[in-house]
């Protein structure tokens, strides 16, 4: 199976277009589960979500969100967290019921438990209906590194260096910086009914050449996504460099 492939001319053009690829499904589904991922690039999709919402476009009253990972040793008021990310930059300025928010616990006494709860959790709800995500440089989807099995559901990783490197500059000191995660897996990933990918720039060019041509056993973790019905990327020209021919 092959993703379905959108270039537009720049960075704010894809987040538009990934934003009204979620906008569409909540209004096609207003209790639908939405999974979330954090980082530098969601951000202007984020911020057009708060723009429809606040111009009336589009309601989260009955949405459930999942997010795809979380820190180890960082919890909901930690501004290193994903879930304080998540309140900053998109929870706290729309109608989303915070109880019906959802991402593991960072601060769990057992984190191989927390796992397996978050897990049973997405399975409560149905599983994911649209799962947004963004390309780690090495071509991790949430944070699955490079050598994950397609079979991982949500359990506890080390981040690669490669991963470390890129987010370090999220960080004032190195030690601030988490190197361990919950993450959902491969398969939790696979599960969710549609998915959006989203890249911009060229330093995730290389990643997304691994999503269409990498080895999808043991190379890039994206490639992964070939294997799923309805995935769209959506990327800008920086991020599609040298993909010429290939999709």
């Amino acid at each position: 199976m092959k993703p379905k492939l959108s270039i537009f001319d720049d960075a704010e053009t894809v987040a538009e277009r990934a934003a009204e690829s979620l906008i569409e499904a909540i209004r096609g589904k207003p209790d639908l589960v939405l999974g979330l991922p954090t980082g530098e690039t969601p951000l202007a999709v984020y911020r057009r979500l708060v723009a429809a919402f606040e111009a009336g476009r589009v309601s989260f009253r009955q949405l459930a969100t999942v997010n795809v990972d979380e820190y180890l040793g960082a919890g909901p008021e930690d501004p290193r967290s994903y879930a304080y990310y998540m309140r900053r930059h998109l929870f706290r300025h729309v109608d989303i019921d915070p109880r019906r928010t959802h991402l593991p616990n960072g601060l769990a006494a057992d984190p191989d438990a927390e796992a397996r709860r978050y897990e049973a959790v997405i399975e409560g709800l149905g599983g994911i209906d649209c799962l947004l995500l963004g390309l780690g440089v090495n071509g991790h989807i949430a944070f699955n590194e490079p050598g994950s099995p397609h079979t991982s559901s949500t359990r506890v990783v080390t981040l690669a260096p490669a991963t470390l490197a890129a987010n370090g500059r999220f960080f004032a000191r190195p030690e601030d910086q988490p190197i361990k995660a919950i993450t959902i897996g491969i398969a939790t990933i696979l599960a969710a009914r549609r998915i959006v990918v989203v890249a911009v720039g060229a330093a995730k060019a290389p990643a997304v050449q691994g999503l269409f041509r990498g080895d999808p056993l043991s190379g890039c973790p994206a490639a992964a996504l070939r294997r799923h019905p309805n995935t769209t990327v959506i990327l800008d020209p920086s991020a599609a460099a040298g993909l010429s021919g290939a999709c």
